[in-house]
């Protein structure tokens, strides 16, 4: 058992527009119950942590505008567990603006400080093999100096998906359980014939989007791969440190908006990828919900008041107490009804559904 202060930083700031209508600027993706009835992605994501990461070791990197509405699914949790980014600068933006609140917190974090980063709206299961997956990640992270990432053995040929290319050629560090190799490299999300051919090759792994690291080593690669990013942790650390939290949003204002996996994990001299003991969705779109609820027996997914009659394969939710959504006769749909929209859609449409937020947008129909 490592004798290191080991956290976890779950990342969520997400929008989850492909969720409309029921995912809303104040109610986004990880808010929503989509992977368990009776609890949200984010309640799911804090609860599987335990015991392995203490409860007061988990920060929620969110958005200014969703700290409240998390504290409201997330009670156990300190206000000072939640951090909120000033400005919305992407997933390295996140992880710097971390990096700086440990910082300030205590200047010699660097030196015991180890990181789980997690995303807060993803689908797990069984819980048992997710800690057994970060426990043994954060065990390498830390007696490598390495970075590690977790990598989704593919089940089909997923072209939603990132992919990674471990060293098949080395033996495996870490467990029986949860192997860990080096990474070969990242691929960007491919063509159709490029993820057949990944799958048939073997070898490739879903990106998870998850990484782990200690703080030393964050801080070491950061320096190597963008100094910007570096500096700007160290100058938004002693802003903070002063209690200076407007000098420290400007300051972080100047950043770029740049993603991790471009800032630094492209980059990083030592990355392994650890093969999840566990099986996992990004819960990505409405079409989502067939691989993460049960359906009926006529293969419908249903959440609150609806009826179908001669349907099936349909996903159908009614948010409105008060309103019974009813299906005949059609198959293959997805249907939300909320208090204030309906979206109707054909399934295999799904992940174009943000383009309807982006329409409302250009209509400056906010309140949607």
């Amino acid at each position: 058992m490592s004798t290191r202060r080991r956290i976890a930083v779950v990342m969520a700031g997400g929008s989850g527009e492909r969720f409309w209508p029921l995912s809303r600027v104040q109610r986004p993706k990880q808010l929503l119950r989509l992977a368990d009835p009776a609890k949200s992605l984010i309640e799911q994501t804090v609860e599987r942590l335990s015991p392995l990461i203490e409860a007061g070791d988990v920060l929620i990197a969110t958005a200014p505008h969703l700290v409240q509405p998390s504290q409201g699914v997330l009670p156990n949790l300190e206000p000072a567990q939640f951090l909120a980014e000033p400005h919305k600068k992407n997933t390295a933006g996140c992880l710097v603006w971390v990096a700086a609140q440990l910082l300030a917190q205590d200047p010699n974090a660097r030196a015991h400080t180890s990181m789980a980063v997690l995303a807060a709206d993803h689908r797990i299961t069984p819980d048992e093999g997710f800690r057994a997956t970060i426990e043994a990640a954060l065990d390498v992270a830390e007696s490598t100096g390495g970075i590690v990432t977790i990598g989704i053995r593919p089940d089909r040929p997923e072209t939603g998906y990132g992919y990674i290319e471990a060293e098949s050629s080395k033996p495996a560090i870490g467990t029986a359980q949860v192997p860990i190799r080096p990474v070969r490299q990242f691929r960007e999300k491919p063509d159709r014939p490029t993820a057949e051919s990944f799958l048939a090759q073997g070898g490739f792994l879903w990106n998870s989007g998850t990484f782990f690291w200690t703080l030393d080593t964050f801080l070491r690669e950061l320096e190597r791969v963008a100094p910007e990013l570096y500096t700007a942790i160290g100058d938004l650390a002693e802003l903070l440190k002063k209690g200076d939290h407007q000098a420290a949003a400007d300051r972080f204002a100047q950043l770029p908006s740049i993603s991790i996996d471009y800032a630094l994990m492209e980059k990083a001299e030592m990355v392994f990828v650890a093969e999840a003991a566990f099986e996992w969705d990004d819960v990505g779109s409405w079409d989502a919900l067939d691989r993460s609820l049960a359906p009926d027996g006529d293969n419908n997914v249903t959440q609150g008041d609806t009826l179908a009659i001669e349907a099936s394969h349909n996903i159908i939710v009614s948010d409105r107490a008060e309103t019974t959504v009813c299906l005949l006769g059609v198959d293959n749909l997805v249907v939300v009804v909320t208090d204030d929209a309906v979206l109707v859609a054909p399934k295999d449409r799904s992940q174009e559904v943000k383009k309807i937020v982006e329409r409302l947008k250009a209509e400056a129909k906010s309140k949607y």
